[in-house]
């Protein structure tokens, strides 16, 4: 399975659109797309992850990754979208404690 991964950029806002799979495979592929918007200063990155079917491990390790790099540079990190599935994942590992998932979308629900 491949991976899409659509990038919003406007000034310090940077909206992220993943669909596919994120595995061993593709998480590289979606690092190396997204990563550099992770080290902006005050950078407020949201990422959409409504269509993705699929994560393992990897695909959380990038998060993370993310996520302390954002942090790091004074900026904001959300996930939105997120499947009953994958928030239960963010949930096991206990990253949902520390990162801001959220399940709603603006202007609807998933």
């Amino acid at each position: 399975m491949n991976i899409v991964i659509d990038v919003n950029e406007k000034e310090l806002d940077v909206e992220i659109k993943v669909a596919g799979e994120i595995d061993a495979y593709t998480a590289p592929k979606l690092k190396e797309r997204i990563y550099s918007f992770s080290e902006k200063d005050d950078v407020r990155m949201t990422i959409d992850l409504s269509d993705v079917n699929y994560m393992d491990s990897t695909g959380l390790g990038v998060f993370v990754g993310l996520f302390k790099n954002v942090r790091s540079h004074d900026g904001e990190f959300k996930l939105i979208g997120l499947s009953e599935r994958l928030i239960r994942l963010f949930e096991i590992t206990g990253l949902a404690d520390i990162i801001d998932i959220n399940s709603k979308i603006e202007g609807g629900i998933k």
